[in-house]
């Protein structure tokens, strides 16, 4: 079984901005998300703990990791969707600049790209290898510190739908994956 969580809250989460494959850090409320991922891990009976290199995710998992003893295993497959030219923009400019694409983007369309970057179809190819060697790795669970359009995109894997992503997912939570 694989348990996805999503990294505690970053300023850029709370400002609305895009934050693809830049190295933002938790903000305060993060860091006690990440303490309150922490102790719901501990009570679980993980195998291992994996992460998405990212700093948000790799500062999520080193709480999680410090309260469960657990090593961390970092696995670029996990990481969030590049954001091409969207990055470091916030959601406000981005869509009064491109409302069209916007729209896409917030309605999941699986078939959406962001300029400059990565397309939903393209970071789905990687969080299914990713999510394979994971399975693969422990006969116990395994606990993946990752992101939003990460976890989405694995859900919908998961349930083998190509019709969208399910709804966001909020910071901290732990998504269960068969």
């Amino acid at each position: 079984m694989i348990l996805l969580a999503r990294h505690g809250q970053t300023a850029y989460n709370a400002e609305r901005r895009f934050q693809g494959h830049l190295p933002v850090p938790l903000d305060a409320t993060g860091r006690l998300q990440a303490q309150a991922l922490a102790d719901v891990a501990a009570t679980k009976e993980l195998g291992q703990l994996w992460c998405s290199p990212l700093a948000r995710a790799r500062e999520t998992a080193e709480v999680v990791a410090e309260r469960t003893g657990l090593e961390i295993v970092e696995d670029a497959r996990f990481a969030e969707t590049d954001a091409g030219d969207w990055t470091d923009r916030s959601f406000a400019d981005v869509q009064a600049e491109a409302p069209d694409l916007f729209a896409r983007f917030v309605g999941a369309d699986p078939t959406f790209g962001f300029p400059g970057g990565e397309s939903f179809q393209e970071q789905a190819q990687r969080v299914a290898e990713g999510l394979d060697a994971a399975r693969s790795s422990s006969p116990q669970p395994v606990l993946v510190v990752c992101h939003g359009v990460t976890i989405r995109i694995a859900q919908a894997i998961v349930a083998g739908t190509t019709e969208g992503l399910p709804p966001p997912v909020e910071n901290a939570a732990i998504v269960e994956l068969a």
